[in-house]
């Protein structure tokens, strides 16, 4: 066998597939443009133009904050453009433990510890914890994300999915398992292609009852909700009742990392034996310096948060009064179903192409065939006139009727 040419083969025939799917995946080239957040450049077949951004995940667009961004020019001054080395060598530098007590502070942990992203988090984090005792058995939710689930494959633990916040599954599947068995239930807050929210304190009640850790992905939450923009958790009063908490520095935060908070001792465990972490350089002191500053930020003002939910709302009530599909999101991210992957793209490609509006198509594998939709998230800078341009566009290529 010509084992090159055989995968060359097996490569050609699956992104063949894929087109023919409609599901290949295209980049798209679009420059940030910092201070007119979210207007951004797209470098088309055309040249460049300016478009509006719908479906950035830099929520509150604290990646162009000007503390921000002088934060990270003041480090790459100071420290140069990488840290130069893992945790363990050379890596570790003051910013890195200021960052790690921040995030610690902000959850209300004792400890907190930084990885190269959120993924990474998910992924070492779970694989570790998960393997630590024998016998281990996780219960994921069925819409967790695709790192969390590969944490767990990457773990001896058992698995047992349960449907999508459907806390009565859950509890059949806790009650079906051994009663010596540890534990973890593991889900979100906030799920992201879904704009719904996790019921924490039912959760809660549910590990209590049956002695099992809870692992809190909060990605798509932190600097959004809460007092101080920690998180669902925090908004609901139920931080001190989880016992791992996830998020990442590259949402809310505008910058980029990922991030475990919790007890010192789990925290601790993790750091000594996750290899995503032990052989991961360490975040570049620009990135800490300015996801630090972004963060200290973000805990005083509660005004940029209150202004992210507004313009949420006003994005749903423009496409309710327009007669526009969209599901039914109790977050800041509004999902509009437009089922069919080659319809999805087509007409996300549309959008951008005749009206300078980027949306992002989600088929599958992020979601069931048949569910694809467009993931519109507004932001605190998303003003009047452009919700008034996206329900305009999406009404035209729709071709839903226009509201009265």
């Amino acid at each position: 066998m010509n084992t090159r040419q055989t995968l060359l083969d097996h490569c050609s025939r699956h992104l063949g597939a894929l087109r023919s799917e409609g599901r290949y995946r295209d980049f798209t080239r679009l420059e940030k443009i910092a201070g007119r957040f979210p207007t951004y450049r797209w470098h088309g077949p055309g040249g460049a133009r300016e478009i509006t951004v719908w479906s950035a995940n830099d929520y509150l667009g604290m990646g162009t904050h000007p503390a921000v961004q002088r934060a990270a020019a003041e480090a790459v001054a100071a420290h140069g453009a990488g840290a130069g080395g893992t945790r363990n060598i050379s890596g570790t530098s003051p910013l890195h433990a200021a960052l790690e007590a921040e995030l610690a502070g902000w959850h209300g942990k004792p400890a907190a510890l930084l990885f190269g992203s959120g993924y990474l988090a998910n992924q070492a984090a779970l694989s570790a914890l998960l393997a630590a005792l024998p016998g281990m058995e996780v219960f994921s939710d069925a819409m967790n994300h695709a790192s969390m689930i590969d944490g767990m494959r990457r773990s001896p633990a058992r698995r047992h999915i349960w449907r999508h916040n459907d806390l009565d599954h859950l509890e059949s599947l806790l009650r079906a398992a051994d009663p010596a068995a540890p534990k973890v239930i593991a889900f979100e807050s906030v799920y992201s292609m879904e704009g719904d929210i996790a019921p924490l304190h039912a959760l809660c009640d549910l590990a209590e009852k049956y002695g099992a850790l809870t692992y809190l992905d909060e990605v798509h939450a932190v600097g959004l909700y809460g007092a101080e923009g920690a998180g669902i958790a925090e908004r609901d009063g139920a931080a001190a009742r989880i016992d791992v908490i996830e998020g990442t520095l590259a949402k809310g935060v505008g910058v980029f990392g990922g991030y475990i908070a919790g007890e010192a001792e789990l925290v601790d465990y993790v750091r000594s034996v996750a290899g995503g972490l032990i052989f991961t350089t360490a975040l570049p002191p620009p990135t800490v310096a300015a996801a630090l500053a972004s963060i200290r930020h973000i805990r005083a003002d509660a005004p940029l948060r209150a202004r992210l939910a507004e313009r949420a709302a006003a994005l749903k009530a423009a496409l309710d009064a327009a007669g526009l599909p969209r599901l039914d999101s109790h977050s800041h991210i509004v999902p509009v179903p437009v089922p069919g992957a080659d319809a999805c793209r087509a007409v996300a490609r549309r959008m951008l192409e005749e009206f300078s509006i980027y949306v992002t198509p989600i088929n599958y594998p992020t979601v069931p065939r048949g569910t694809e939709r467009l993931r519109l998230c507004a932001t605190p800078f998303h003003d009047d006139a452009m919700i008034a341009g996206l329900v305009r566009a999406l009404g035209e290529v729709l071709r839903m009727p226009k509201a009265a």
